[in-house]
């Protein structure tokens, strides 16, 4: 079976993105996904995401680089929704996506095929802090943040990142240097994946925990390695907005 799949990055987060109805989409597998976001022998791709079209609302499956399943991804659903957009036609602006960690409405700008996005992510859930960490925070998927130290090398923060997210039964984890109260700078270790470019949940993670100890405002701008991306924090919740891009139509043939 050939799939037609499209190639979107947020943030430099780039995921393959299928778009169809439930029924086509139930052929893909664990197995399957890791295949095609293999950047060796496959297509290349932080995460495949599966955008089933259910009327006047959209359904998100997130499979990770190693066939793992993750409840949420703040870049992917951004990308899941300008691919559903363009593979529809569609002339809405605005959207609501039933995720496994609850629905999100997502606000869309395309220019072409990039623009930009925003989506609001709920509200987020600080727990106790895991020793040497500045905290442990839930965005419908789990995170550790911890205060960076620019002497640590990458092999001490994987070893670190590794530790931490054992300890969590899997979990992302997210180094932060604060420059100012409303701009942070993040390295993520992300569960499933390794080292990426950017990651949304984990940039809204990290504002959050980090306005909890009052160390930062209501609004952020965290860079991340791949691009800049912006966290609110209020009392209905957080809401991160960033960058949308398309990158290329692919197939992939399913066994």
């Amino acid at each position: 079976m050939i799939r037609k799949l499209q190639q979107w990055n947020g943030a430099g987060n780039d995921f393959l993105v299928d778009v169809d109805t439930d029924e086509n989409l139930a052929h893909w597998t664990a197995e399957a996904a890791s295949a095609a976001c293999d950047r060796s022998t496959g297509l290349g791709a932080d995460g495949l995401l599966l955008a089933s079209l259910r009327g006047e609302t959209l359904g998100m499956k997130l499979f990770n680089s190693d066939g793992s399943v993750a409840e949420m991804s703040g870049n992917g659903i951004r990308c899941l929704v300008a691919a559903a957009h363009r593979a529809t036609t569609a002339t809405w602006t605005e959207v609501n996506v039933e995720t496994d960690a609850g629905a999100r409405v997502v606000t869309l700008n395309l220019n072409g095929t990039s623009g930009t996005g925003s989506a609001w992510m709920g509200h987020v859930r600080i727990d106790e802090p895991l020793p040497g960490t500045l905290g442990v925070a839930n965005v419908g998927n789990p995170h550790v943040v911890v205060a960076d130290d620019e002497s640590w090398s990458v092999e001490e923060r994987t070893a670190r990142a590794e530790a931490l997210a054992d300890q969590m039964g899997g979990a992302n984890v997210e180094f932060v240097t604060i420059i100012h109260p409303a701009r942070v700078a993040i390295k993520v270790h992300e569960r499933g994946v390794g080292w990426t470019q950017a990651c949304g949940t984990g940039s809204v993670a990290t504002a959050a925990v980090l306005h909890a100890l009052g160390q930062t405002g209501e609004r952020i701008v965290v860079e991340n390695p791949g691009g800049e991306l912006i966290v609110s924090l209020g009392p209905d919740g957080a809401t991160l907005g960033g960058p949308v891009e398309f990158e290329r139509d692919v197939e992939w043939t399913l066994a």
